[in-house]
C-alpha cells in the first residue's frame, strides 16, 4: 500500500504535476505573464525536493515512468491511500468493475505550507479545425456539436469530463449522477495555467525542458536546485534567442 501516486514519467503530464507543486508554495508559472523566467526561486526548489523524498518513501519508484492510466491502475486495484489525476478517473473507478467502487472521494490537492495556496493547473481538450481541411463545413459543425451544453452535458454525466459551461456546475442532473463536480467548480475558476500564452510557440519546447529538469531531480541524477538553476539559464538561453 502506497500513500500517493501521480504522474511522473518525463511528458506533459509530469509538466502539470510540478507546476502545481511549484504555485501551491507561491514559487510562480516558470514564466511569468510578462515573458520573464522565474523558475530559479527557493519556493520552487523546495517544491521539488519535496516531492523528490517522496520517491521510495509515500511514492513507488515506479512513478517516474507513470502516466495518468498507471496511476490510476495503482490506486483503483486498492494499492494507493491517495491519487492526483484527472476528474475522468473518478468515473472509472466508481465503476461497476472496480474494487474501489463507492469508497473514494474527490478533494483539492493540499497547501504547500502554511503560507501556500490549493493549487490545480487547468486541463482540457482544445478543439480546431484546420484551414486546409476539405470538409471545413463539416468539421466545424462537429466541433460545435462536441461542444453544445447537450453534448457537454452528457459527457459530464457518463464519464465525468469538467463541463467549460459554469451553468452545468448546478445541473440537477450532473450533480445526481457526479455530485464531486459541483466541489470542483471553485477550484476551475482559480486554476494554474501553464505558461503557454507568455511563451507562445516555443511552449513546447520549454515544457519539455522543465519536465526534463524536474525528472531529473525526481530520479537523483541531480539536486533540485542544481536542476533548476540549469533550467533558469537554459530557458533565459531559449528566451533570448526565441524572442517570445
Amino acid at each position: 500500500m502506497w500513500g500517493f501516486v501521480w504522474q511522473g514519467r518525463a511528458y506533459e503530464g509530469l509538466t502539470c504535476n510540478a507546476l502545481e507543486w511549484i504555485a501551491s508554495r507561491n514559487g510562480g508559472t516558470v514564466v511569468d505573464a510578462q515573458g520573464r523566467v522565474t523558475i530559479g526561486n527557493p519556493q520552487a526548489v523546495e517544491a521539488v525536493r519535496q516531492a523528490a523524498g517522496w520517491i521510495g518513501r509515500i511514492t513507488p519508484r515506479g512513478v517516474l515512468n507513470y502516466t495518468e492510466e498507471e496511476a490510476r491502475g495503482v490506486f483503483q486495484s486498492g494499492s494507493a491511500v491517495f491519487m492526483r489525476n484527472w476528474p475522468y478517473a473518478h468515473a472509472l473507478a466508481n465503476a461497476p468493475d472496480s474494487p474501489v467502487r463507492g469508497r473514494i472521494e474527490v478533494a483539492p490537492l493540499p497547501r504547500g505550507g502554511p503560507d501556500g495556496v490549493q493549487a490545480g493547473t487547468l486541463g482540457g481538450w482544445q478543439l480546431a479545425v484546420s484551414r486546409y481541411s476539405q470538409q471545413r463545413e463539416l468539421a466545424i459543425d462537429l466541433v460545435l456539436y462536441l461542444t453544445s451544453p447537450a453534448e457537454q452535458k452528457r459527457r459530464a454525466i457518463a464519464a465525468a469530463y469538467n463541463p467549460t459551461i459554469p451553468a452545468l456546475y448546478a445541473d440537477p442532473e450532473v450533480l445526481a449522477a457526479q455530485p464531486f463536480l459541483g466541489r470542483l467548480e471553485p477550484m476551475i475558476a482559480r486554476a494554474v495555467l501553464r505558461p503557454a500564452r507568455s511563451v507562445g510557440t516555443r511552449y513546447n519546447q520549454v515544457s519539455a525542458k522543465f519536465w526534463g529538469a524536474v525528472h531529473a531531480a525526481l530520479s537523483g541524477r541531480e539536486t533540485a536546485d542544481a536542476a533548476l538553476a540549469g533550467l533558469d539559464r537554459d530557458l533565459e538561453r531559449l528566451r533570448r534567442v526565441g524572442r517570445w
